[in-house]
């Protein structure tokens, strides 16, 4: 039994103070050995204290022991308590229980670490609502999103009224797509909720994925089956017409060509053949119309490499400077930290830059004293942001929804592929691109790596 020696100790405590008190009843009754008697007394009297201080002893003790229970105490001890004689089984057992106590807390405090690290590292978004219209964010991707404190439910409507009420009104078991609106661009966001209860409070958890890029990525890969399918079907029918348009309107030029200048038939003729080229022209234009879209059905392999940003801003200034002298356009730039590099194709890279520089000297082509920023910095979760601003007359909101539209374009001759392009680029990149509007006027086109 674990109490075995205390229960020995006590036994033995109990058994010398009756043969104690025996003999001093039978000294009282036998005998008038006074002296003795009172030495008999004396004895009996410190046995019971003895007895007491035994028992009271191991009370204090297991009273200790059950307060670090009760108090979550690992660090307190009985080795001494287990030394002193009588004690040994139980303080060992104590000591026990207390070990086990120990290494059950470490892996607790283990465990909860790695969650927390886990919380805090996943690049989803966890926030959590009470019932009272409080907002925590619970995780380092959800303070990188909103970019802000965000201690209450009225605090969602900085990014957009929409976007509020669809975290409002998400229940739990429920998830939806929803438009984040920022500064720097707006995002769609895939939102899930679920209920725990905690110390019996309710709160609601919900998590926010930022699904832009798989969104793109879907978007163009439907362009590219639509543009693919209509590409080959008009080939085929334009290929023949104007083939045959230009083969009919040089069989007429022949004839026209051997008739006298006074045949009555000629003005007719000569309007038939006019008509042909018209039709031959359009028809090799309605050609390389589409041959020029079809390169929106090209697949990108990006190479990736680190490359410098400060040394792709001076290629491109090199390639432009002509065109850029022509038309009379300044163009900076600003690398924060200088020696900032990003992982990409250089060749990809240069050609999404230098779409959206094109596009922006198009877009000063009526403003005087025009000029076009080149910026790259950092953002706040470590990745690259790199931006071409113009000072331009801007682009509205509602037209910055269809600028990524194949074919769909603002300028006066554009082809509505370029800016198509670069946010095809920059999906293969696994970056994301948003337009935005420059401070004092103008767009901003950011690539976020």
């Amino acid at each position: 039994m674990a109490f075995s020696g205390l229960q020995q100790g006590i036994l033995l405590r109990v058994m010398g103070l009756l043969g104690t008190l025996a003999l001093l009843a039978w000294m009282v009754v036998h005998t008038s050995w006074y002296v003795t008697i009172a030495l008999c007394v004396a004895a009996a009297i410190t046995q019971m204290m003895l007895l007491t201080r035994y028992a009271a002893r191991a009370s204090r003790e297991i009273s200790r022991f059950l307060d670090a229970i009760a108090f979550d105490d690992t660090s307190a001890t009985f080795s001494a308590f287990s030394r002193q004689s009588g004690f040994g089984e139980l303080g060992l057992s104590m000591n026990r229980v207390l070990d086990q106590l120990r290494i059950g807390r470490k892996e607790r405090e283990e465990q909860a670490q790695y969650l927390q690290n886990l919380i805090a590292h996943i690049p989803v978004a966890l926030l959590s609502l009470d019932e009272h219209g409080g907002v925590q964010l619970l995780n380092l991707a959800a303070r990188r999103l909103f970019a802000g404190p965000c201690e209450s439910l009225d605090a969602f409507s900085r990014y957009g009224l929409a976007f509020a009420t669809a975290l409002e009104s998400l229940k739990p078991g429920q998830s939806a797509i929803v438009r984040m609106d920022r500064t720097s661009g707006s995002l769609q966001l895939k939102a899930a909720a679920t209920d725990v209860v905690l110390g019996g409070v309710r709160r609601r958890l919900i998590s926010l994925q930022n699904i832009e890029s798989e969104l793109t990525a879907h978007e163009l890969m439907a362009w590219q089956t639509v543009i693919r399918v209509m590409a080959h079907e008009v080939m085929n029918s334009l290929t023949p017409i104007s083939s045959l348009a230009a083969t009919a309107r040089d069989r007429l030029d022949e004839s026209l060509a051997q008739l006298p200048p006074g045949e009555p038939v000629r003005p007719n003729l000569e309007d038939a053949s006019e008509a042909l080229e018209t039709l031959a022209r359009r028809s090799d234009g309605l050609l390389h119309f589409v041959q020029n879209h079809r390169r929106l059905t090209r697949r990108f392999d990006a190479q990736l490499e680190i490359v410098p940003v400060r040394r792709v801003f001076a290629r491109l200034q090199r390639l432009l400077a002509d065109e850029l002298t022509t038309r009379d356009i300044a163009l900076v730039s600003e690398v924060t930290p200088e020696t900032l590099e990003v992982s990409a194709d250089p060749g990809l890279l240069d050609q999404a830059l230098i779409n959206l520089v094109r596009n922006a000297m198009e877009a000063l082509r009526d403003t005087p004293a025009g000029k076009i920023a080149l910026s790259a910095s950092q953002d706040g979760s470590g990745g690259a942001i790199i931006a071409v601003a113009d000072n331009g007359p801007g682009i509205s909101p509602e037209q910055r929804e269809k600028v990524f539209v194949p074919f769909y374009t603002t300028k006066r001759q554009g082809s509505g592929v370029g800016l198509t392009l670069v946010r095809q680029i920059a999906t293969v990149h696994g970056a994301s691109v948003g337009i935005s509007d420059t401070p004092g006027g103008g767009t901003t086109v950011s690539i976020r790596f």
